[in-house]
């Protein structure tokens, strides 16, 4: 968990996201209304333990899990591992966890666990509220990583990772940002 040598100097007016509309789902984000989002992720102030949707409650989060990576009952499992090898990394976790699966229920539960699969199951996936995300199928939007590097500039990217770098271990952020450690 980040102490106060982490929390980044307050400077200026920082962007909000836009507002988040309530009952029906949301339409899907224009590029600009993503950017404008990100941007206002990224700047957040707020207390991280209660708004754990906000860059710093994210790594808030995360640094938590990473600083007992070690202890037997906590797995860290990185996504573009998963989406570079689904069926493989669900193997090793289902080994890490003890589980045994029959070898004929794999080609289900892998399926059971891909993007479209969870996407077409959100309302029952996500909870309710889902925070941020106000429409639980657009948690599932994309399933890649990179939608910062698309949308940001280099500029606000190197913003971002300063920013990031005042709130998390470099070693964790080291492992969060790599691509995937699998060959794909």
């Amino acid at each position: 968990m980040p102490d106060d040598r982490h929390k980044p100097p307050l400077s200026g007016a920082r962007p909000a996201p836009p507002p988040m509309p309530t009952g029906a789902p949301a339409p899907p984000m224009s590029p600009e209304m993503l950017h404008h989002a990100l941007l206002g992720w990224i700047a957040d102030d707020g207390d991280p333990s209660r708004n754990l949707d906000s860059l710093p409650g994210v790594l808030w989060h995360l640094s938590d899990a990473w600083a007992k990576r070690g202890e037997p009952n906590v797995l860290l499992v990185h996504y573009d591992n998963l989406l570079a090898d689904l069926e493989g990394q669900m193997r090793w976790l289902a080994g890490r966890l003890g589980i045994a699966v029959p070898e004929n229920a794999w080609p289900a539960l892998t399926q059971a666990a891909t993007l479209k699969r969870m996407r077409d199951g959100a309302q029952s996936i996500v909870p309710m509220p889902p925070g941020a995300v106000q429409d639980a199928a657009s948690f599932f939007r994309r399933g890649t990583s990179g939608a910062g590097r698309e949308t940001l500039s280099d500029e606000e990217m190197a913003g971002y990772y300063a920013r990031a770098a005042q709130l998390a271990p470099p070693d964790m952020l080291e492992w969060l940002h790599s691509p995937s450690t699998l060959a794909g």
